[in-house]
């Protein structure tokens, strides 16, 4: 057993020094993702358009463009970690517009809603909104350089 309690203590050592990595890896995963749709969207606003008005969505040429830079603005805001939490709000807006109209036909449960691709990535965004962009962003190196006093983490 206390060999089991020696490996258990050095996995949680090593794991606490990746610690940093996660918050990287999340804002990595989706705001690359989001750089990609925002630039198809941007370089294709009139197919956009038609599939937005497709879905009913109101004023959708002007919705088309909305989107299409709010995902690769706030996209590239996650890769480089600047305005982190505030980049975070039209892309969750954005997924959830996304769930009541284009993927609404295909969620008749609970499992199908966590099948979905949109769902998991508004699960990360909402994750990167609660525990911030971490150590390895412009947020950290921003705040470190004007000398602003990080909020102490809940216990």
């Amino acid at each position: 057993m206390e060999r089991v309690e020696s490996l258990r203590a050095r996995a949680l050592e090593i794991l606490s020094k990746l610690h940093a990595l996660a918050p990287l890896l999340g804002r990595l995963a989706v705001g690359l993702v989001f750089m990609s749709t925002g630039w198809g969207k941007v370089h294709n606003v009139e197919k956009v358009t038609a599939f937005f008005t497709s879905l009913g969505i109101p004023a959708p040429h002007f919705q088309a463009i909305l989107v299409g830079y709010s995902e690769l603005l706030c996209g590239t805001g996650l890769v480089v970690g600047l305005l982190t939490r505030l980049a975070t709000v039209p892309l969750m807006v954005s997924m959830i517009v996304a769930l009541l109209t284009a993927k609404r036909p295909d969620i008749h449960g609970l499992f199908d809603l966590v099948a979905c691709d949109e769902f998991t990535y508004l699960v990360v965004l909402a994750m990167i909104a609660i525990l911030g962009p971490g150590a390895f962003s412009l947020d950290a190196l921003l705040v470190r350089r004007l000398g602003w006093r990080r909020p102490n983490p809940a216990p």
